[in-house]
């Protein structure tokens, strides 16, 4: 198994628990516009690991979390039915991790190591 160059994890603050199987798609900015690079699900530790390739060329990059699914297979309403984050990545830089701190009616994120 390889650990692409950019990872995430969700815990979902509102049950003090990761958030298994949310979708997350990795994009590229090309031009003006977006080109999917890689997606996954989140495992039973709210982690996706396998997320694109091991390596980015220096440039803008975002993640899109399904959140509207995730919430609805806990039945549970949400304010944001998608999360999208939109990072730098500098291809020198060895590794991103970019969790998410999620609930029904909030988010926050950081550059985690």
């Amino acid at each position: 198994m390889s650990v692409s160059h950019v990872t995430t994890h969700i815990l979902d603050t509102s049950i003090g628990r990761p958030a298994p199987g949310v979708a997350v798609e990795l994009e590229a900015r090309v031009g003006d516009g977006w080109v999917g690079i890689g997606s996954g699900l989140t495992d039973a530790d709210g982690r996706v690991k396998e997320l694109g390739p091991e390596r980015l060329e220096s440039g803008a990059y975002r993640l899109r979390f399904d959140t509207a699914a995730y919430f609805a297979g806990i039945d549970t309403d949400t304010f944001f039915p998608e999360v999208v984050l939109t990072f730098q990545v500098d291809a020198e830089q060895a590794h991103y991790h970019v969790p998410l701190l999620l609930s029904p009616f909030a988010y926050s994120t950081y550059r985690g190591s």
